[in-house]
């Protein structure tokens, strides 16, 4: 079904891109990662799950607050495999603080990576797929494109501003084979999430499981997290003739939190 097509997943190197990247390329998707840090490492976890499909792997280190960099990691992917079929804009970082003592430079950056970004990928992507009449957009928004948290500002805007994006790209191509749908998760024990687990962990004297628990308890109702690995399975399915009519939605997979 999806062999042979190409897909780009930004901030792919760890947590919930890389296990969408590794979920296409059991499909034989031919995947395109970014990130940052190590990165031969995930690429062999993604050439390993991709192996018996047959799904190659490249890698473009752009950093996803730069135009020019967005610009050149596109026209690598098009080298590279043809073109992108499949879009998945999920890179992203975190600030936490009060609005009035949130740092500009911070909030700059939140929203140029976390929104800006994928706005260019797509503008950049959908060219190709129109004319192929065939294309998929994944937006990995969150459970804060959909309600609010105190002291993450910029993020929520951010991820607001996503799901908004992902129903304007639906509308603009709807009569098309092409669709732009958003991924909603709660709390995912990505590295940034242990970032905010560690923190409670000091925060109250607790150990790392109990302090997981506390954050779990405050917001999410199923008390686990969701895995990179069922997200990934949700990205496949949005590619998936079952999906050719799912268009503009905000799909939460989120233990129950959006719906207290």
């Amino acid at each position: 079904m999806l062999k042979g097509k190409t897909a780009l997943v930004t901030g792919s190197t760890s947590g919930i891109g890389l296990g969408i990247a590794k979920a296409l390329a059991r499909q034989g998707v031919n995947i395109v990662l970014n990130g940052f840090g190590d990165v031969d490492s995930p690429r062999a976890e993604v050439l390993a799950a991709g192996e018996s499909a047959g799904a190659q792997v490249a890698y473009h280190g752009a950093d996803m607050s730069r135009v020019a960099d967005i610009e050149d990691m596109m026209k690598y992917s098009a080298s590279q495999f043809g073109r992108v079929d499949i879009l998945v804009n999920n890179a992203g970082i975190q600030h936490v603080a009060n609005v009035e003592d949130f740092p500009v430079e911070r909030w700059d950056s939140v929203i140029a990576i976390n929104l800006t970004s994928a706005f260019h990928t797509s503008r950049l992507a959908l060219p190709a797929m129109k004319s192929a009449n065939w294309g998929r957009i994944i937006n990995v928004a969150s459970v804060h494109g959909l309600v609010g948290s105190a002291q993450k500002s910029a993020y929520v805007a951010a991820k607001h501003g996503i799901v908004g994006l992902t129903k304007v790209t639906a509308l603009e191509n709807a009569t098309t084979g092409v669709t732009c749908n958003a991924i909603c998760p709660g709390w995912v024990l990505t590295p940034l999430v242990q970032k905010q687990v560690d923190a409670k962990a000091v925060e109250h004297g607790l150990s790392n499981e109990d302090a997981k628990k506390l954050l779990l308890g405050e917001k999410e109702p199923s008390m686990q997290f969701t895995t990179p690995e069922e997200l990934g399975e949700l990205a496949v399915f949005f590619c998936s003739p079952a999906a050719n009519n799912v268009r503009g939605v905000a799909w939460n997979m989120d233990g129950g939190w959006a719906a207290q």
